[in-house]
């Protein structure tokens, strides 16, 4: 079987489990009612309620957090960093930096590995339009090191980011070895932080990571708004 025939036939496959997935969310009333939950939860803004959520797991709580961070990787941009806060509180600072690391790992290798065979139509769909071309102008302006940057960068989507580098001709292994190295800074630091919360502490510091992404956002949006003016004023130029 050749190479082409074979990404074929795993493109049909995944897009077949994708679109079980999602019938199964309109038409499997418990499968609704669970994933409604979930994502009430992160909205909720609130890592209390997703620490709640994980302990109510009992012996599973370690998988079903990791089931979350991997959930939340491919449905960008849902926040991570609320599971990281309360992998620390509930298995303590270094076991749950350990636990969110790894997740999240597994999350970037998917997103990268489905990015590879789907294309970028699907992962636009998948994430947004906007968000891909804020990382596109990103990679273009950082070369080959924008993956270990970006991920030393709190407010960049490290979803959005691992879609993006898998729609360039990057190899996996790169890509993987530059998201661990970066990743892990900010995740021992939220973990650490993340232990310590508790009571208003946590509704503080929440709400302050939620408007530096949402600030860096508007900034970013706005240089991508006065780069694509200056290609067009180039553009006519000629």
């Amino acid at each position: 079987m050749n190479n082409k025939k074979s990404k074929r036939i795993q493109q049909i496959v995944v897009l077949v489990l994708i679109a079980a997935a999602v019938a199964s969310y309109f038409l499997v009333e418990p499968v609704k009612t669970s994933m409604d939950k979930v994502f009430a939860m992160f909205a909720s803004g609130d890592f209390a309620v997703v620490k709640d959520f994980v302990e109510s797991y009992g012996p599973y709580a370690m998988a079903v957090s990791a089931i979350l961070m991997i959930f939340q990787s491919l449905m960008a941009p849902l926040p991570a960093f609320l599971i990281t806060f309360a992998n620390a509180n509930l298995f303590g600072w270094w076991q749950g930096a350990i636990l969110s690391w790894s997740s999240a790992m597994a999350g970037a290798a998917l997103c990268f590995w489905l990015a590879k065979l789907l294309g970028r139509d699907v992962v636009e769909k998948i994430t947004t339009k906007t968000g891909l071309e804020q990382i596109d102008v990103f990679f273009e302006k950082y070369g080959k090191q924008s993956v270990l940057i970006a991920r030393l960068l709190p407010f960049m989507s490290f979803d959005v980011v691992s879609y993006a580098a898998g729609l360039t001709s990057m190899k996996f292994w790169p890509f993987f070895i530059a998201t661990g190295i970066g990743q892990l800074p900010a995740t021992i630091v939220y973990s650490y932080v993340g232990g310590m919360l508790t009571g208003g502490a946590q509704l503080l510091v929440t709400g302050l990571l939620i408007l530096f992404a949402l600030s860096v956002l508007i900034v970013m949006l706005r240089q991508i708004f006065n780069a694509r003016q200056k290609a067009k004023s180039a553009s006519k130029e000629r």
